[in-house]
C-alpha cells in the first residue's frame, strides 16, 4: 500500500492543475482501494457547506449542484466532527441523506476523512462501495494520508485562484506567517523574482583566464555600485547604524572574501559564472546546515549577492520591475536589502517574504522605515501572485489574498481611524502619564538602533526602559571595541540624560545570533543564549562592562541590566565581574561609580528566586516576551504555533501577579517591557498589578498614554479583579475588549481582523 501511496501522491503533485489532481485523485483512489466509489467534497466556509466537487462513481451532473450544510448528512457529519467516519451500512446511521440526482442508494459501505490544513476545514474525501464492507483500519490510514496531502494542495490552489469555489469565484485566501514589523498594508502584490539562477550555469573551461578575472571584477563593481546606489536612496530614512547593514553587503564583495575565492576557481580552468555559482553554492549549502538562524539569513544576503554579480556577468539586468504600481506589496522567496532599497518608498506598502525570521536584515530594515512586514510565510505559493489585490496584517502575521469587499472596507476603516487618531492624540503627548485619580505610571521606550528619532520623544518619556546593546553587535563582522561600544553608549546616555537609561548586556542566542560568533544548537532557545553566554565568554562581557562605566561618566543616568538569569550564582559571577571593570578603570585613573544593576525575569525560574535576587540587585525589569514564551513553551517566531502564543494568557498573568506583589514586598522597582506593555488594556493590567514603569517600542506611547489617562487606578483595579477570574486566553480577550469599549477605549485597541 506504501509504494501505491507514492505513486497515487506523485501524479497529483505533478498534475497540470488542481483540477486535474483532484480528478487522478479520486479515480487512483478507487482503484487502490478496489471500492465503487470517491467523491471530493469542498467545504465553502461563507455558506457552512459542503460541495461535491468531484466523484467517480456517482452521477457526474451532480458536481457542484450537491450541497449540504455542516453537520448534515453523513458528508456534513464528518466536516463538523473533523475525525473520520466508518460504516458498514451508512443508510441505518440517522445522518444519513439521500441525494436522488448522485444515484448513491446503491451504496451501502461509506468512509469519510476530513480535509484539514492549519486547523482550517477544506474538505471531505469519501469512498462507498455497494455491498457492505467494513473499511479496515488500512483503508482508513490510506485515505487519511491521501487527505493530508490534499491539504496542502488544495490551499495553495485555493490561494492562487487555481482553483475557485463555485460559489465565490476567485474568493478571499489568508495566510499566516511571523509579524516582523507591525501596521497594515493595502495594494497589488509585487513578487520578486531572483536576478539570476546560480542553478543552471553550466561548466565551462575558459579560454582566456584573464579576461573572465577581468570580466568578474567589473561584474562585482557594477554590484556594488547598485547596493551603494540603494544605500543613498535609503539614507534619509534610516539611522546611519541601519545603513551599515549595507556595509556587510560591500564587505561581502570585497578582494579577501567573495571575489578572492572565485578568481581562484577561475585560475584552476573555470569560467567566471560557473566559478561564481559554484563558490556562492557551497557557502550558501554549508550556512543553511547550521542550525543558527542568523547565519541562515546570512545565506540569503549571500545569495542575493551571487544572482546580482552573476546578473551582470550574463549581461543582464536584476529581475525587478522597471516600474512599481503605487501601493505595492512587494512578495519573494527571500527579500533582501539590496530588494528593498530599489523600491520608491513612497510605492512601498508592504513586504512578505516565504523566508526569514523577525531577526534578519530586512526585519531590522523595515521596522525603521514602518514598513508592515510578515515573514516566514511557509505555505505561500508564489506562482501568479504578482499583480493579486492583497492586505497585509503586519500586527498578526496575516497575508489576504484577494480580499473580499467587506474586508477590504473593513481595513482602509482601520487605517484611515488609525491615521485620524494619532492626529487626535497627538497634542497630549507632551501631558503625564498620569490616571483621573492622580496615579502616575512612568513610560519609557525600548530602543536599539534609531538614537535620532527615538530622542525626539524625550519630553514625552520618562526614560529608555531597555536599550538592546546586541543590535550593534548583530550589525557588523565583528565584535565592536570597547571604544566603538563607549561611543555608542555615550550617545545614547547623552541623548537621553538626564533621563534613566538600562542597557541590557549582550543578550544573543535563541533568535538573535551574530554572524562572527555561530552558536549552533538542536534548541537554541533552551540552550547557550543571554548570561550563559557572557559569562562563559567573560573577555566580551568585561569589554561592554567597561564601555558602559566609561560611557557613563558625568551623566549617572546608567542603569544595567543582566538578561536571562536563570540562578543567583549567576548574578554574584556578573556583579564580580563589574566590580573588577570598575577597579580595572579606577587603577587606569577613570574614576566611575557602580550603576544601579538589575534582572530581566524572563525565565520561570526566576520566580521563585525573587528573594535572592532581591538581595543582589537595585530593580527588577520583566521581559514579557520571552516569559510568557517559555511559560507556554511556544516559539514565537514559528508561524505554526504563532496562535498559541499569547500575552493575556491567564497563566502569564497569574506570574506577573505574583512578581508584582513580590517586588512590592521587597521594595524593589519593578518595570516590564514587551508587547504587553505597549497594548493599551495590557498596560491599564500592569498598572492595577502595582508595575513601576512600562516599556514600549515608541509607536505604541500615545495610545498607551491616552489608556492610563482616562481610566482611574480603582478602575483598572477592578478589572484586573475580574480578568483573574477567568479560564482561557479567548475569555480575557473578549472581556477586555468589552471592558475598553465600555470605557469608549475601543479605538486605542489593536485592530481586529475581519476574517
Amino acid at each position: 500500500m506504501l509504494e501505491v501511496l507514492r505513486r497515487v501522491i506523485q501524479e497529483v503533485n505533478s498534475a497540470r492543475n488542481l483540477d486535474a489532481a483532484l480528478a487522478t485523485m479520486v479515480r487512483r483512489i478507487r482503484k487502490a482501494m478496489h471500492t465503487d466509489v470517491c467523491s471530493f467534497y469542498l467545504y465553502d466556509q461563507e455558506l457552512e457547506s459542503l460541495i461535491l466537487m468531484e466523484t467517480i462513481g456517482l452521477r457526474t451532473q451532480a458536481v457542484g449542484r450537491v450541497v449540504l450544510p455542516l453537520g448534515e448528512g453523513l458528508v456534513g457529519l464528518v466536516a463538523k466532527r473533523s475525525e473520520p467516519l466508518n460504516l458498514e451500512d451508512a443508510q441505518l446511521h440517522p445522518h444519513f441523506r439521500y441525494f436522488e440526482s448522485t444515484g448513491e442508494e446503491r451504496y451501502s459501505s461509506f468512509l469519510g476523512v476530513p480535509i484539514i490544513h492549519q486547523r482550517q476545514m477544506l474538505g471531505v474525501l469519501v469512498v462507498q462501495q455497494a455491498e457492505k464492507r467494513r473499511y479496515d483500519d488500512e483503508d482508513e490510514a490510506f485515505l487519511v494520508t491521501m487527505a493530508a496531502q490534499l491539504a496542502g494542495v488544495l490551499a495553495h490552489a485555493l490561494a492562487t485562484g487555481n482553483f475557485t469555489r463555485p460559489s465565490l469565484a476567485g474568493s478571499q485566501a489568508t495566510f499566516k506567517g511571523v509579524a516582523a514589523s507591525p501596521g497594515i498594508g493595502m495594494g497589488e502584490a509585487v513578487v520578486i523574482s531572483p536576478p539570476a539562477d546560480l542553478n543552471s550555469v553550466p561548466d565551462l573551461v575558459p579560454s582566456d583566464m584573464d579576461f573572465e578575472v577581468a570580466r568578474l571584477k567589473e561584474a562585482v563593481s557594477k554590484t556594488r555600485s547598485e547596493i551603494r546606489a540603494a544605500a543613498e536612496r535609503l539614507v534619509n530614512r534610516i539611522s546611519a547604524q541601519e545603513l551599515a547593514l549595507f556595509d556587510v553587503y560591500q564587505q561581502m564583495l570585497g578582494e579577501a572574501a567573495l571575489t578572492e575565492e572565485v578568481e581562484k576557481r577561475i585560475r584552476e580552468g573555470q569560467w567566471a559564472p560557473g566559478a561564481l555559482a559554484d563558490v556562492v553554492r557551497r557557502h550558501v549549502q554549508y550556512l543553511e546546515r547550521v542550525d543558527d538562524d542568523y547565519l541562515r539569513e546570512r545565506a540569503a544576503d549571500i545569495r542575493d549577492l551571487g544572482r546580482r554579480v552573476l546578473a551582470h556577468l550574463q549581461e543582464d539586468t536584476p529581475s525587478t520591475p522597471d516600474t512599481y504600481p503605487e501601493n505595492a506589496i512587494l512578495v519573494g522567496d527571500e527579500i533582501s536589502v539590496a530588494m528593498l532599497g530599489e523600491v520608491p518608498r513612497e510605492r512601498l506598502k508592504g513586504l512578505v517574504s516565504v523566508r526569514g525570521s523577525s531577526t534578519s536584515h530586512v526585519a531590522i530594515i523595515a521596522r525603521a522605515m514602518g514598513i508592515p512586514t510578515v515573514l516566514g510565510m511557509v505555505d505561500l505559493p508564489l506562482p501568479r501572485l504578482s499583480g493579486a489585490p492583497v492586505v497585509l496584517d503586519g500586527h498578526r502575521g496575516r497575508l489576504f489574498v484577494r480580499p473580499s469587499p467587506e474586508l477590504t472596507a473593513h481595513y482602509t476603516t482601520l487605517i484611515e481611524e488609525e491615521e485620524a487618531l494619532t492626529a487626535l492624540l497627538e497634542h497630549e503627548q507632551d501631558l503625564p502619564s498620569q490616571t483621573p485619580d492622580g496615579y502616575k505610571v512612568p513610560l519609557m521606550v525600548n530602543t536599539g538602533l534609531t538614537v535620532d528619532v527615538v530622542a525626539l520623544l524625550k519630553s514625552r518619556i520618562s526614560g529608555v526602559g531597555l536599550y538592546r546593546t546586541e543590535v550593534p553587535f548583530m550589525i557588523t563582522e565583528r565584535f565592536p571595541g570597547e571604544k566603538e561600544q563607549t561611543r555608542l553608549y555615550r550617545d545614547q546616555l547623552e541623548s537621553f540624560s538626564p533621563l534613566p537609561v538600562v542597557m541590557r548586556t549582550l543578550d544573543i542566542g535563541g533568535d538573535k545570533d551574530l554572524p562572527y560568533f555561530p552558536i549552533e544548537e538542536a534548541n537554541p532557545f533552551l540552550g547557550w543564549r543571554g548570561m550563559r553566554v557572557t559569562l562563559d565568554h567573560p573577555e566580551v562581557l568585561m569589554v561592554q562592562l567597561r564601555a558602559m562605566l566609561k560611557a557613563s561618566q558625568g551623566l549617572d543616568n546608567l542603569y544595567v541590566l543582566f538578561p536571562m538569569i536563570t540562578n543567583v550564582e549567576e548574578v554574584d559571577e556578573a556583579l564580580r565581574l563589574m566590580e573588577r571593570a570598575i577597579e580595572e578603570l579606577g587603577e587606569e585613573g577613570i574614576a566611575v561609580e557602580r550603576p544601579k544593576v538589575g534582572v530581566m525575569i524572563e525565565v520561570p525560574a526566576t520566580i521563585y528566586q525573587m528573594d535572592a535576587l532581591a538581595k543582589r540587585v537595585d530593580f527588577f525589569s520583566v521581559g514579557s516576551n520571552d516569559l510568557t514564551q517559555y511559560l507556554l513553551a511556544v516559539d514565537r517566531n514559528n508561524p505554526r504555533v504563532a496562535d498559541l502564543y499569547d500575552a493575556l494568557h491567564p497563566a502569564l498573568l497569574g506570574a506577573l501577579v505574583e512578581l508584582a506583589q513580590d517586588a512590592k514586598r521587597l521594595d524593589k522597582p519593578i518595570s516590564l517591557c514587551g508587547e504587553l506593555a505597549g497594548d493599551p488594556a495590557g498596560a491599564l493590567l500592569l498598572m492595577a498589578m502595582g508595575f513601576n514603569s512600562l516599556s514600549m517600542n515608541a509607536p505604541n506611547l500615545p495610545k498607551v498614554r491616552a489608556a492610563i489617562r482616562r481610566v482611574t487606578l480603582v478602575d483598572a483595579k477592578q478589572l484586573l479583579d475580574e480578568i483573574m477570574q477567568l479560564d482561557t486566553p479567548a475569555q480575557v480577550h473578549a472581556h477586555l475588549d468589552a471592558r475598553m469599549d465600555a470605557w469608549e477605549l475601543g479605538h486605542l485597541m489593536p485592530p481586529k481582523s475581519c476574517a
